[in-house]
């Protein structure tokens, strides 16, 4: 849930600009996107805030001075504040006050320095105010208990004041409105019993990430083991002896490729098991949709077999079997929230949690644009340049001995990368829309999968000496983000809720 005032980058930028200059940066940064075509739902469906609930529109928001009027009308309305107030205005801001309002998405008070301006100012605003009456709360405690307390008052209209979203962040918005989200107790499978019809949805999802994370490691047991199936040497024409004979490195080749894949398996299962148990069965509605998105890029993939020409059956079989489940698991949002929020923890562990953030989400947008290139060169060159090194050989060579060869090689490749793809996708979306306190899970689901995409490569490629730095440098790079993002985040995933 990235916060737009304490960003991840403040820290820089603040040293570049100043800490109110920075600020000011990322808020216009924010209004120039919302101010484009689409652009304040391509926001939306970025940060994933849902629509302000009812009883809180048009009387939670922020009340900020004239000279960020404009980019916060733009700005704030995207972050679940339905009312703005500006001020104090006096004669002389109206020229201002008019081009803020200019295109404005929420409610709008205007707050009079004086009679004179309040009496120019009341064509322009939803309405005007001078001085402090009774009905409009200026909270100073960025606290979220005493937003929700003030907000019980149905009469009354919350604002934010700059020292509040100072302190907490335009997020602080949405955070207010999920510990305000009436919720029940967990769901448990008693009531289903065992008719699979009345299962709940949050049930098929940890189906298909219990058995995406066992076929990993049956996978991973296949590799350390014979390497080639039944229908591996079938598509060949010869077994793991054989492709020796063609190249000695071959067989090593075919197995790092392999238990990287195995390994991808895995990972990917633990981010569904997770999403499935911590996220879809406590009603976050994120949850369900980082789980279809992931699922939506993952799945297709299957056909890359139309291109390489090789169908491996156990994959096909896998796929057919799960893509049902998947649908049952994502097909409906989840309609009653379940969840509790931790309180507010100190602030210095919230920045650091936010830091965090960030390295994981840069790691996730590696991962896919790493997957996206391996997909490519699993349907194209099938080899790059650094896997010839290692193979001592060119494509010519390989396509002489055996012109399966190739096509076989180019659907690891090819299925890894859409694995990658959508594995990435999880871990974005994840670390975009569940970074919250207390969510231990998101943690640990994050953990896992790290540890089981990158330990299984490193080991991979040092047992079969294939090292060179340049093809795993992104490996590493991976590694050292996780470990500092979970390490920078863990007090604040895993506090107390």
């Amino acid at each position: 849930m990235p916060d737009w005032t304490y960003h991840p980058l403040r820290p820089l930028a603040a040293a570049a600009l100043g800490v109110r200059r920075s600020q000011r940066a990322a808020l216009h940064g924010l209004a120039t996107i919302v101010k484009r075509p689409r652009g304040a739902k391509t926001v939306a469906a970025v940060l994933d805030h849902p629509p302000v609930p009812a009883d809180l529109l048009g009387r939670f928001g922020a009340s900020v001075p004239v000279g960020v009027a404009k980019e916060a009308i733009r700005a704030l309305p995207v972050l679940c504040a339905s009312v703005v107030e500006i001020g104090p205005v006096e004669v002389a801001d109206l020229p201002l006050v008019r081009t803020a309002l200019t295109g404005r998405r929420c409610r709008v008070i205007g707050r009079a320095a004086d009679a004179e301006a309040a009496e120019l100012l009341a064509p322009l605003v939803d309405r005007v105010v001078v001085g402090d009456p009774p009905d409009l709360v200026r909270l100073t405690d960025p606290s979220i208990a005493a937003a929700s307390t003030a907000l019980d008052d149905e009469s009354a209209t919350v604002l934010a004041t700059p020292a509040v979203l100072l302190a907490a962040g335009p997020g602080w918005f949405l955070r207010v409105i999920e510990a305000r989200q009436p919720s029940s107790p967990e769901p448990g499978l008693r009531e289903a019993g065992l008719n699979p019809r009345r299962w709940p949805a949050w049930v098929w999802g940890l189906i298909v990430g219990v058995a995406m994370t066992v076929a990993g490691l049956a996978a991973a047991a296949i590799t350390l083991g014979p390497v080639l199936l039944w229908y591996d040497r079938d598509f060949l024409g010869m077994d793991l002896t054989g492709v020796d004979e063609v190249n000695a490195r071959l067989g090593h080749f075919l197995q790092h490729d392999r238990i990287t894949m195995a390994g991808g398996m895995v990972a990917i299962g633990i981010l569904y098991t997770g999403l499935a148990w911590g996220g879809i069965r406590r009603g976050w509605p994120w949850a369900r949709r980082a789980y279809l998105i992931s699922g939506i890029i993952g799945f297709p993939t299957l056909l890359y077999f139309l291109a390489t020409g090789f169908v491996e059956p156990l994959h096909t079989a896998l796929a057919i079997v799960l893509f049902p489940m998947f649908l049952l698991a994502t097909w409906r949002r989840p309609a009653v929230a379940r969840w509790t929020i931790a309180p507010e923890g100190p602030e210095l562990q919230r920045r650091r949690a936010l830091v965090g953030q960030l390295l994981m989400i840069v790691t996730g947008l590696g991962l896919f644009a790493g997957g996206a290139t391996v997909s490519i060169v699993g349907l194209t060159g099938v080899f790059v340049d650094t896997d010839l090194v290692f193979l001592d050989t060119d494509p010519a060579v390989l396509d002489a001995a055996n012109p399966h060869l190739a096509p076989f090689i180019a659907h690891d490749r090819a299925g890894f990368g859409g694995l990658l793809m959508a594995t990435a996708a999880a871990i974005v979306l994840l670390s975009l829309w569940g970074w919250r306190r207390g969510e231990a899970w998101v943690w640990w689901t994050l953990a896992g999968a790290a540890t089981a995409g990158f330990a299984p490569a490193l080991i991979i490629h040092k047992g079969i000496g294939y090292t060179t730095f340049e093809h795993l440098f992104p490996v590493y790079l991976g590694v050292v983000f996780s470990v500092l993002a979970l390490a920078l985040s863990n007090a604040y995933l895993r506090a107390e809720r």
